[in-house]
């Protein structure tokens, strides 16, 4: 996948454009579209969409409740929070030992719990914030992609309406940190991609970019760092963060080739090797693993944690790793006895569990999961005698209806027409679904897709733009394009509006309630 970053027209027979242009058709090679230049006029689209989603996120955040308590996997995260404010950031559960994640997110969670209280808003406040943040880096990530302002908001926009950003945002769960944390780290990449290509359009510029056959060194890139940061905080929420680790290293390594190509670099692959591999694997690779590390700081620091003294306590030998502190060891230990847990979380075939879905049913949302249910008088408020309250983990079918086209389209526009920002959004998408392919025996389910949802809306909003066209194309053909956008962002917004009843747990009735539930599948 990142190798279609570097295709360039050059690639036939014959020399090289790139290496035989003119210096001033390199610059503008590297630097590309100017972003707009009505960034007030962004910042306040940026600020007002994001108002709008958290104001829709937040609305009686509290319910439901069973019975005053958390409703599905809550039941694991919100308790274990609530153990990390008493006992100062960690987790005890020793009677029932079910820490099956890192710390990161559960340590989030306990925030809104301090802040507000062990109830329905205390264990969903942070998950709001963090779905709030996700449309705010989704304008702005998506406006740099377009250079575009209107196909940012429009990004907004279905971000807001997506039913799985929407439910997770208002869950006490783990995924929605996950999301945040890799969409963080992509954006930080593409303005490490920017800003590595203004630093070798200077010097084309002055001359002395094709000093050395590996071209120049590119100097510290706090861009890239911060990526590392957010990855490290993503693997701190899951392991499943380590996924985008390697795919967004690759795909930094992928950007900087077809940098020092674009910059007329003789030898642009032995120069990333010499100036880039090492910067990279450091400023992504060991960071990610140093951020990851301090976010068991507590677990470090405390004496009766789980397992914090394991290698004590079972007497394992030190062999060729007694260099290493018994803490580190403990940890290590500790974390392959948890990744072993979930390795074995199969379902029996004689018991399958009712709601579990494989990740091939994931990009079109085939098995969603219901998360609450009650019915009868319990449920009362329809108008009826018989009513329904639920919350039910969806993708708008609007939106994740279009992702295997979208996926064939992004493929064909990276493969044959070279457009590196398909490419970037197909590797963050890869790197969310495909690793799972390799685990298919464990028990999966529809929320793993959460990281999912924002590159699938960047894909939308790129095919969303070539739909719109440019000025230049002329003005019925941009009026046409405007038009179909608009129809279709209409029309999630309106898918949005009906599947409301079943995303935030209203009280409807059971006709209103078959008639939510599309597919077979969705039963």
């Amino acid at each position: 996948m990142t190798a279609l970053l570097i295709r360039s027209p050059g690639d036939g027979t014959g020399p090289d454009p790139e290496r035989t242009r003119p210096s001033g058709d390199r610059e503008a090679t590297l630097l590309g579209r100017p972003m707009p230049g009505d960034r007030m006029r962004a910042l306040v689209v940026t600020l007002v969409l994001t108002a709008i989603g958290g104001f829709v996120r937040l609305q009686n955040l509290g319910f439901p409740t069973d019975g005053g308590t958390p409703v599905f996997d809550e039941k694991h995260y919100v308790p274990q929070a609530w153990q990390m404010l008493r006992n100062g950031g960690y987790e005890d559960n020793y009677g029932y030992e079910l820490i099956v994640h890192p710390p990161l997110a559960k340590q989030l969670i306990a925030i809104g719990e301090w802040m507000l209280g062990y109830n329905g808003w205390g264990w969903r406040l942070s998950a709001a914030i963090a779905g709030t943040l996700i449309i705010l880096l989704t304008i702005r990530i998506a406006r740099r992609l377009t250079r575009s302002t209107l196909l940012g908001a429009i990004a907004g926009i279905l971000v807001i309406s997506d039913g799985v950003l929407h439910l997770q945002s208002r869950m006490g769960m783990l995924d929605i940190f996950l999301a945040l944390f890799v969409l963080a780290a992509f954006g930080f990449l593409l303005l490490d991609r920017e800003q590595v290509r203004e630093r070798l359009a200077v010097a084309v510029r002055e001359g002395w970019a094709d000093e050395s056959p590996y071209g120049p060194r590119l100097g510290f890139r706090w861009w890239r760092l911060g990526a590392g940061v957010m990855l490290g905080l993503a693997t701190a929420v899951k392991w499943s963060g380590a996924y985008y680790v390697v795919a967004f290293a690759l795909l930094c390594i992928a950007f900087d080739v077809a940098a020092r190509r674009a910059a007329g670099v003789a030898r642009p692959w032995l120069g990333m090797l010499r100036r880039d591999l090492a910067p990279a694997a450091w400023g992504i690779g060991m960071i990610a693993v140093l951020v990851y590390l301090s976010s068991w700081w507590a677990w470090f620091a405390s004496e009766t944690a789980t397992d914090r003294h394991y290698v004590e306590i079972e007497g394992v030998p030190a062999g060729p790793l007694g260099f290493v502190p018994d803490a580190l060891r403990s940890l290590f230990l500790y974390t392959t006895n948890v990744l072993g847990f979930h390795e074995d979380l199969t379902t029996p075939t004689d018991d399958p569990h009712p709601w579990e879905s494989k990740p091939w049913t994931w990009p079109m949302g085939l098995r969603p999961m219901l998360y609450y249910y009650e019915s009868g008088s319990e449920a009362a408020g329809c108008g009826q005698a018989d009513c329904v309250r639920a919350t039910m983990l969806v993708g708008t079918p609007a939106l994740w209806w279009l992702a295997l086209p979208l996926l064939g389209w992004g493929l064909w526009r990276s493969i044959f027409r070279a457009d590196w920002r398909y490419t970037a959004v197909l590797v963050g998408y890869s790197a969310g679904l495909l690793p799972w392919f390799a685990m298919l025996d464990r028990q999966m389910y529809f929320f793993y897709a959460t990281p999912l949802a924002p590159f699938l809306i960047l894909g939308l909003t790129l095919a969303l733009g070539q739909i719109l066209g440019s000025a230049r194309n002329g003005f019925e053909r941009r009026g046409t394009g405007l038009l179909v956008v608009a129809l279709y962002t209409g029309l999630v917004v309106a898918n949005f509006v009906w599947l409301w009843p079943i995303l935030n747990g209203d009280s409807i009735t059971s006709d209103r309630w078959q008639a939510e539930l599309w597919l077979p599948s969705w039963r």
